[in-house]
């Protein structure tokens, strides 16, 4: 099943493993994956002397990974190829000690005082691009506490259970049979909302709070460019974020990032996180800024996690997030209808109909994509035109399936209390309330500047981006925000790094002439 030369890769990866492990397999005889499964696994296998291979008859298709003799928590319900074949080798590779994912000490103690029984369940499609974080964050937190458990389930081999669950996004994780998260996320995140549920006998009372020169609140490409360039003039750096990367690692191809030609999301992550340690710099994931207080012109960070941090320049590179639609239903029935990633969640509406809410870009983008598996699509318009590339609109236009209703002000997403079932709408040119009746809908309406944590100290515009002045700088002196978040125009990768390196010059500006500290207002145009 294993290409050569991706087997070749494996067997340098496995190369490091010091422990014995073993897949127990258990599996119907006859299963119409079991040769699948059994092939990738014995691809596998044969690539180390440290794996052996277990099978034994059973109902389903499922396989553990036993380390030494102990069972690690974590068991496939799944073929794990595509997407989700790093998420293998990242199992064995993290049982061993190995890997950049592994957590650091404060979430690792944190995972380890996780109270009572905890049963995961992540719901996964082979094609989701945001599934193998999720699935390798809980499977962490299986390695890491024994009382954790982990099945990660291929909603394509079972069809039954999914369907009976009302599942129609992924990821979708279940603690001890009841929902608990539903799309992407970070390790932060959902042990956060477990230790809501359980409880934790974990407690950050005596921690001392850590100074640095520079903070960078943020992951992405400004976040990422302003804390190579802080470490660059030599300054102490810590860079605070869910996850290095941001948006960028939702973003399938990449084809405007000048002198490379095309590369993807997961590549460019990829090369963040590795320019990054190049530097001495803490990268502090998988946790969110969540206030800030200037005492004397110091900048006081406390985090999710309840972490202190203190800086006299603070760097502010959050991005943005998808904007929600603000309707009765829309909460209540993500995962169950309602989508923000057609990458992820298209497959789940082969042959139904849906509607995709936003006739910019990320809108007509989506509603072509989902024409090849959808048996309708209708798109919904605020304005009296489509607002996206000509070239878009030509393409939507050319498409039988596809319909674009405009002037719709989108007033409710309707459900059975299980699934959509339909959306209502008013038509701005008579005011008629109209409904149409989808299996699922789409929202494509932009983003929203993630600058909450922040608008207590600092000015936002109606769309909740930071102010700033040509110089990155804002209206508190130490204090800098870069890319989408502020009001930078054009939302692209290249203008936040070369915003995020102006922040960071301009921080050091303002260190060398004791700006920093200062009571006065640096905003200027």
């Amino acid at each position: 099943m294993l290409e050569q030369a991706l087997k070749e890769q494996v067997r340098g990866l496995f190369g490091y493993l010091k422990s014995k492990f073993t897949f127990n397999v258990i599996v119907a005889a006859d299963h119409k994956s079991k040769s699948d499964l059994l092939s990738l696994l014995e691809d596998v296998v044969a690539t180390t002397d440290k794996i052996t291979l277990n099978v034994a008859e059973g109902e389903g298709l499922s396989f553990s990974i036993v380390k030494e003799d102990v069972d690690s928590g974590i068991v496939f319900r799944a073929v794990p190829t595509g997407h989700e074949f790093t998420s293998l080798l990242m199992a064995v590779l993290n049982m061993d000690g190995i890997g950049k994912n592994l957590p650091d000490e404060m979430l690792t103690k944190r995972i380890k005082n996780i109270s009572g029984k905890v049963e995961l369940k992540s719901y996964i499609s082979l094609t989701c691009t945001n599934c193998p974080e999720v699935v390798q964050a809980l499977n962490v937190m299986a390695i890491y506490n024994p009382n954790i458990k982990h099945a990660i389930i291929d909603g394509g081999i079972n069809k039954e259970e999914v369907e009976a669950l009302g599942i129609q996004a992924v990821p979708t994780v279940t603690l001890n049979g009841k929902q608990l998260h539903v799309g992407r996320s970070s390790l932060g995140e959902l042990l956060g909302k477990i230790e809501e549920q359980l409880g934790t006998t974990f407690s950050l009372e005596d921690a001392e709070e850590k100074e640095y020169d520079v903070i960078v609140v943020g992951g992405g490409p400004a976040g990422v460019s302003s804390a190579i360039y802080s470490a660059r003039k030599g300054f102490s750096v810590a860079i605070i974020a869910g996850t290095v990367g941001g948006q960028v690692k939702e973003t399938v191809s990449i084809e405007n990032m000048i002198s490379i030609s095309k590369t993807t999301g997961a590549e460019l992550t990829a090369n963040l996180n590795q320019h990054l340690k190049d530097y001495p710099i803490d990268v502090l994931e998988n946790r969110m800024v969540e206030g800030v207080e200037i005492i004397d012109g110091v900048k006081h960070v406390t985090t999710s996690l309840g972490e202190k941090f203190s800086t006299p320049a603070l760097i502010i590179a959050t991005g943005a997030s998808w904007r929600k639609l603000g309707v009765p239903g829309e909460t209540e029935y993500i995962g169950s209808g309602v989508a923000f990633c057609t990458h992820c969640d298209a497959p789940y509406f082969k042959g139904k109909k849906v509607v995709v809410v936003g006739g910019g870009n990320s809108g007509l983008e989506a509603a072509i994509d989902l024409s090849s598996i959808a048996a309708e699509v209708t798109v919904l318009e605020f304005m009296d035109t489509l607002k996206g590339d000509q070239v878009l609109q030509d393409k939507v236009n050319s498409l039988s399936n596809v319909a674009v209703i405009t002037n719709a002000k989108t007033l409710e997403v309707d459900g059975d209390g299980k699934q959509v079932t339909g959306l209502k709408y008013e038509n701005r040119e008579n005011g008629n309330v109209e409904t149409v009746v989808t299996d699922g809908v789409f929202v494509q309406i932009g983003l929203t500047a993630n600058s909450g944590a922040f608008k207590e100290i600092l000015d936002t515009n109606r769309m909740g981006e930071i102010e700033i002045d040509a110089h990155c700088r804002t209206k508190v002196a130490g204090v800098y925000a870069a890319g989408d978040v502020s009001i930078v125009p054009y939302k692209q990768i290249v203008i936040a790094m070369g915003e995020g390196s102006k922040a960071a010059l301009s921080a050091f500006e303002d260190k060398i002439k004791n700006k920093q500290l200062s009571n006065e207002s640096t905003l200027a145009y």
